[in-house]
């Protein structure tokens, strides 16, 4: 099946799904209207470490989209004006011993860490990680799409149906029109299915800080073991990106999702306990001035994959969504095959058969809350 380039698609998100789907639409010459309520990657695709592994899901469902999407990343950097801080990084994993303890030495030294800190082994190298700052990332792709994606602020409160095909969206009350429509709103998916057969999309909250180190952090990603005094253990993740500032993420919750994305803000606590541990973990990031203090929801479902396929009994309605950790690595290949779904009828350079909405009985009702 094909189209012509007339036909006009819906976006609903204007995370890194949504700008990716549009994206590899308009290199088919088809047009986007992409909708978000509060602007381009204003959620998780702006507040995301940005990392990308080129294996790391082999040997999952998630292994030939991931590797696709590393692949797109890379030739995306060569073929797309803009800067993103792509970069190539070298990363590894260890633990943090408990204050006051030496730690027993691992096989890698890294300078800007502290020596309570143990590498112990060495994840990836610049062949196999890679990482791109999300926000920039995602207001490229947009800004790419142009002239065949537009920008529609607003709040997405509906579907218009004809039968078995949907004709439009109501955005704070007015419809929009179009062939077909794209669910990619994260966690708040979840709202798309009061009037969809979709499947229960749910946020998982996570905390992250991000310093101003200048040149004293070189391309190097952690992924660490730290236990708290208290006992709690966490798992803290160290990207020094290429504009001089270094991003730690850590202490995650399964706080409720506000019905508004501008509603977000940290657990009560929890960024204080994140700071500390940074100071711990390195001398410089102890001294660095922090530049944000901040808070995400990262969207999941219920078998921990996304969910990228024709929603069933709808002719003409998508989903993309539900990528959790790995929505950013994976938002090039989803949007590629998104849009090859759209006007081809089937995906082809990837298969979504284990991301097919139909697995999954659809959600009984929203889950969020007013704020």
């Amino acid at each position: 099946m094909s189209v012509d380039a007339k036909m006009h698609v819906l976006i609903c998100g204007g995370g890194v799904i949504g700008a990716s789907t549009a994206y590899f639409l308009a290199r088919r010459d088809v047009s986007s209207t992409v909708i978000e309520r509060a602007g381009i990657a204003c959620a998780a695709s702006g507040k995301s470490g940005g990392f990308l592994a080129l294996d790391w899901c082999d040997g999952t469902a998630l292994e030939a989209l991931a590797r696709r999407s590393f692949a797109l990343h890379a030739q995306l950097a060569e073929e797309i004006g803009g800067d993103w801080a792509y970069r190539r990084m070298t990363t590894y994993a260890g633990f943090a011993a408990r204050a006051g303890r030496r730690s027993a030495g691992g096989g890698y030294h890294l300078n800007w860490i502290d020596d309570d800190v143990s590498l112990t082994q060495r994840l990836g190298g610049q062949q196999t990680t890679a990482q791109v700052h999300p926000g920039r990332f995602t207001q490229a792709l947009m800004h790419a799409a142009q002239p065949h994606a537009a920008l529609r602020l607003g709040r997405v409160s509906g579907i218009v149906r004809e039968g078995e095909r949907v004709t439009g969206v109501d955005v704070d009350g007015e419809t929009v029109t179009g062939d077909a429509v794209v669910i990619a709103m994260g966690p708040w998916s979840i709202l798309a299915a009061a009037w969809l057969p979709l499947p229960a999309v749910f946020g998982l909250k996570g905390h992250s800080l991000v310093f101003d180190t200048g040149a004293d952090v070189p391309a190097e990603a952690l992924f660490l073991d730290y236990r708290e005094e208290s006992g709690a253990a966490h798992a803290p993740e160290v990207f020094p990106r290429a504009d001089g500032t270094t991003y730690v993420c850590a202490i995650s919750s399964e706080s409720p999702v506000p019905l508004d994305p501008g509603a977000v803000v940290p657990d009560e606590g929890a960024i204080e306990r994140l700071e500390a541990i940074c100071a711990r973990l390195s001398p410089v990031l102890a001294r660095s001035p922090i530049l944000a203090r901040q808070a995400c929801f990262r969207p999941v479902t219920r078998d921990g994959l996304p969910l990228i396929g024709r929603l069933p009994g709808l002719a003409n309605a998508y989903v993309a969504t539900g990528h959790s950790v790995w929505g950013i690595l994976n938002a090039p290949a989803t949007g590629e095959a998104m849009a090859e779904l759209i006007i081809d009828g089937s995906a082809r350079t990837v298969d979504l058969a284990s991301f097919d909405p139909a697995r999954m009985r659809p959600a009984a009702a929203p889950r969020v809350r007013n704020a």
